[in-house]
Order: C-alpha cells, then sequence, then structure tokens
C-alpha cells in the first residue's frame, strides 16, 4: 500500500498534466460570450469572426446557461462581450430601474462599465405557440383567447417560467387560469408539441421550427411582452486591451434582417451547418469579410473532448483522495467528529449540481474552475465514508497485536490499518471515479467543455449523432476507469484479502 499509492497518485498527475497542456493556454485578446441557445451561439460566432478579422485572438465561449450567468461573466471579466437583447435587459437584468427609453439604458449599462452596441436590426420577441391544427380547432389567435381555455396542456422552458418578463409578467397582463404548468428544456418543447405531451410552449420569434413544425404565434393582443431588439454588451475596457475592437464588433449594427436571422437559425438547426460555418457564409456575403473556419472531423473532436474531460477528473479526483482519506481517518479515530465531517460531506451531495455550479461562478469564473470544484465536492462523501468504515472494521485484534509489537500510532496506521482497509478505500475511490465523469458533463454549461459540449449541442440541435458523441466517450471512460481501478486494486491490496470465502 504504502509504494502502490505514491504511484496511483503520480499516474493521475501526469494524467491531469498532460490534459492541462492540451487544453488550457493564456486568455485570448478577445473572449466573446453566448447563452445556451443557437441564435445566441451564432451571434456569438458573428462577433468572435469579425473581431479576429482585425488581427485580434479571439476565444468563444459558447453555451454557458443563461442570462444571469453570462451577465455575470461580463461583469466579472471573464468575458468581454456577448449578445443579449433590449427587453431582458430591461425585464430581467435591470429591472427595476428607470430604463424606459435606449438612452436611460444605455447610461446604466455605461455606469456598470459596459457599451451597448446600437440594434442589430432584428427583434427576437418571446411568444407563445401552438400547432396550427390545435389552435385552428381550439379557436385560439390570441393570448386573450388562450386565458379561456384552462385545458389546454402548457410546457414552458425553466427559464422563461421564472423570469419576470415570461410566464409571470402573461399571468399577470391575461389572468392566466392555468395550472401545473410544466418546466423543460426549450429545445425539447418542440418535440413535446409534436407528440401532444403539451399543447402551447414559449417561443422566439426568430425560431426555424416555427414554420418547420407549422406552429401557429399567438397575437400579444394586450401587449404584455416588451421589444426585444438584438444588441451587443461590450466591457468598455476592451479597447483598452485591444484596440479596434469595439469598432470592429460595431460593424454588426443594422445588419442583420429578420429574415436573415431566421434563415441562419434554420441553417444551424435543421440543415445542421455548423455555427461557425453559418456565421462565415453570413459575413462574406454582407460585409465581404473571409473568415477562416476549422472544421474538425468527429475523432479529432471526441480526442480534445476526451482530453478536456480526462483533466477535470482527474485533478477533482486526485484532489478529493487527498482530502478524504485523513477525513475518513479522523473519522474513524474520532466517532463524534466524525459524525460532523459525514454529515457536512453529506450535506454538499444534496445540493443539486446546477445550483452548485453557478454559486461558484461569481468566485471562480467561468471554465473549468467552477467545474473543477464541485466535481471536488461532490467526490468527498464516498471515499470518506468508506475511510472511516474500512479503518473501523479492522479487527480490534490486529490493532492491540501492533500495539504489543510497540509500533507507534502513525506506523499502525500505516502499515497494518490503511493495508487492512484498502479495498473499502479504492471502493470508494471508484465510486468517485464513475460519479465524476458524469458530472463533469455539466460543467459544460459554464465553459468547462469536456463531453458535456456535444451533450448540450446535441439537445439544442435535435441532433442525436452529437449527443452520442459526447454520450458513448462519457460512458468508455466510466468503465475504462472502473476497469483501471480493479487492476490497482490488485496491485494494493493485499492477496489475502482479496480471496473470496468459499460458499
Amino acid at each position: 500500500m504504502r509504494r502502490a499509492l505514491p504511484l496511483v497518485a503520480a499516474a493521475w498527475a501526469t494524467a491531469a498534466a498532460a490534459a492541462a497542456l492540451a487544453g488550457c493556454g493564456d486568455r485570448a485578446d478577445v473572449v466573446i460570450g453566448s447563452k445556451k441557445f443557437t441564435e445566441s451561439v451564432l451571434l456569438g460566432d458573428l462577433a468572435a469572426q469579425i473581431a479576429a478579422s482585425e488581427g485580434h485572438e479571439v476565444e468563444h465561449q459558447r453555451e454557458l446557461g443563461g442570462t444571469r450567468l453570462v451577465w455575470s461573466a461580463l461583469l466579472a471579466g471573464e468575458i468581454d462581450a456577448y449578445p443579449e437583447y433590449t427587453g431582458t435587459l430591461r425585464q430581467e437584468i435591470l429591472a427595476g430601474e428607470d430604463v424606459a427609453t435606449d438612452d436611460a439604458l444605455a447610461a446604466a449599462l455605461s455606469a456598470r462599465g459596459v457599451v451597448m452596441s446600437a440594434p442589430l436590426g432584428f427583434s427576437d420577441s418571446y411568444a407563445i405557440g401552438m400547432r396550427e391544427e390545435v389552435a385552428e380547432r381550439l379557436g385560439v389567435r390570441t393570448l386573450s383567447d388562450l386565458a379561456r381555455h384552462p385545458e389546454v396542456v402548457i410546457g414552458l422552458s425553466h427559464e422563461f417560467l421564472d423570469r419576470d418578463d415570461g410566464w409571470p409578467a402573461i399571468r399577470r397582463t391575461y389572468g392566466m387560469p392555468h395550472t401545473g404548468v410544466r418546466g423543460l428544456d426549450h429545445d425539447l418543447a418542440y418535440r413535446a408539441l409534436e407528440s401532444g405531451s403539451i399543447q402551447a410552449t414559449d417561443l422566439y420569434t426568430t425560431d426555424p421550427q416555427i414554420r418547420r413544425y407549422r406552429l401557429r404565434v399567438l397575437e400579444d393582443d394586450r401587449g404584455a411582452f416588451p421589444p426585444y431588439d438584438a444588441v451587443l454588451l461590450i466591457r468598455a475596457d476592451l479597447e483598452e486591451r485591444a484596440p479596434g475592437a469595439i469598432a470592429a464588433l460595431r460593424r454588426l449594427e443594422g445588419r442583420i434582417s429578420t429574415d436573415e436571422m431566421i434563415e441562419m437559425n434554420g441553417r444551424a438547426m435543421i440543415d445542421r451547418v455548423s455555427e461557425p460555418r453559418v456565421a462565415a457564409d453570413f459575413l462574406a456575403g454582407e460585409l465581404g469579410i473571409t473568415a477562416e473556419v476549422e472544421e474538425v472531423g468527429r475523432a479529432g473532436r471526441i480526442w480534445a473532448r476526451t482530453l478536456e474531460h480526462l483533466f477535470l477528473v482527474a485533478v477533482s479526483l486526485l484532489a478529493a483522495v487527498l482530502i478524504s482519506v485523513p477525513l475518513g481517518v479522523l473519522c474513524a479515530r474520532r466517532p463524534r467528529t466524525g459524525q460532523v465531517v459525514l454529515a457536512a460531506v453529506e450535506a454538499v451531495q444534496t445540493i443539486p449540481s446546477m445550483a452548485l455550479l453557478v454559486l461558484f461562478v461569481p468566485l471562480l469564473g467561468i471554465g473549468a474552475l467552477p467545474a473543477l470544484a464541485a466535481m471536488f465536492l461532490y467526490s468527498l462523501l464516498p471515499i470518506v465514508r468508506s475511510t472511516a468504515t474500512g479503518l473501523t472494521d479492522v479487527p480490534p485484534g490486529l490493532r492491540e497485536s501492533a500495539a504489543a509489537l510497540g509500533l507507534p500510532p502513525g506506523a499502525r496506521l500505516r502499515l497494518v490499518e490503511l493495508p487492512m482497509a484498502s479495498r473499502a478505500i479504492l471502493a470508494g475511490i471508484k465510486t468517485s471515479a464513475v460519479w465524476n465523469v458524469a458530472t463533469a458533463t455539466i460543467g459544460a454549461l459554464v465553459g468547462a467543455r469536456g463531453y458535456g459540449q456535444p451533450i448540450l449541442s446535441g439537445i439544442r440541435l435535435d441532433d442525436t449523432g452529437l449527443i452520442l458523441e459526447g454520450a458513448i466517450p462519457a460512458a468508455l471512460m466510466a468503465l475504462a476507469l472502473r476497469g483501471l481501478f480493479e487492476i490497482v486494486e490488485r496491485l494494493v491490496v493485499p492477496r489475502g484479502l482479496r480471496l473470496r470465502p468459499v460458499a
């Protein structure tokens, strides 16, 4: 045990270092962010490519989750710009402030060190939609008509369900009587509409699926939704770090019509053209800008995601092992203190992973760090518990014999108790490793990448192939880690402890 554990730690450290070298580097001159829906990703790619055309090194942090997360990343300097909508700024980000006019809105943003571009040329408002045949059968054309049909089953995206300019605004304005409104992912709502699981959902008015699924957009006859003109939010200090970057980004002002945005969304979501390629084609046709788009094959993408995922799993698990084993020893030696320690790590385990990730973003920014912190905390419980259990189950006679031989407590722990508990300890580490592979996929929502990136993109684009591109390698990595620890067990656990009793 004494010889093998340093070898295992060294192996994990080597893997982590290799993955870090492959996936991490210095910060780019300009970092563009985007939210977790296709239009935002496309606008992020447009901004990234037009900034890169001016000679800047640009990084696009894609699909960073919801509004608050991306806005916080902008204020913290984790990103330099991202696409937003004026309605979201007024109703969600700056709710409660007097920003009714564009000048007031720009002034409020300027006070926070943020520059708002002029509108990009199109508005993407919220709306409620139904399948055409269902709406026709019920005679529903407006939101007022919908309020007269409480039997209609409504499913809404989680963000729309909670934000003040979403469902709460409709409910206040129209007195909607519907109860039991379901929350679901926006990109899955279209499938639910098609299958009949729900009959109405929230839409973006530039969604290409409106035409694809023959949906009726219900008229907002009482004006519940404000205008949602697309703009770019840019950190004012970007000009100091990347001269000319703000002027480059402003070249998109007024250049994207509603029809052009719908067409770009359709190429990405329906025709399965990559967002960088769609953005490059638009810039070439509209602004005469030629952008280089690196087309990476599936094997190359999987290899890159594997290195990123391995980095997350290796670093978080190694840190958890170094902390959890001593905590498990403490729990075994001091049972009362151990109860407090176990209660604390059990409490962490009950926090939803998404909530924990979001809590870490203000402290650690976006990227790998918040994901690593969350994965580390989730890894503690199995290892602490298994270490404490393994040490507690060491036969008292062995401890007494070791003490009679004159071994000090530290030597008894190192030479007798830990080897006897090694099988239980490794079982806990193995459990944490498998959990970490799964938990790491959630980290893509805060820019940690890994296998979660293709899974998120696949859900957003309704592309099963992309989902499997992340899911299958993640499952294989979990199985490989399980096999690795089976080998480690043979090297570390004394042979006598590995023998199965004869039935």
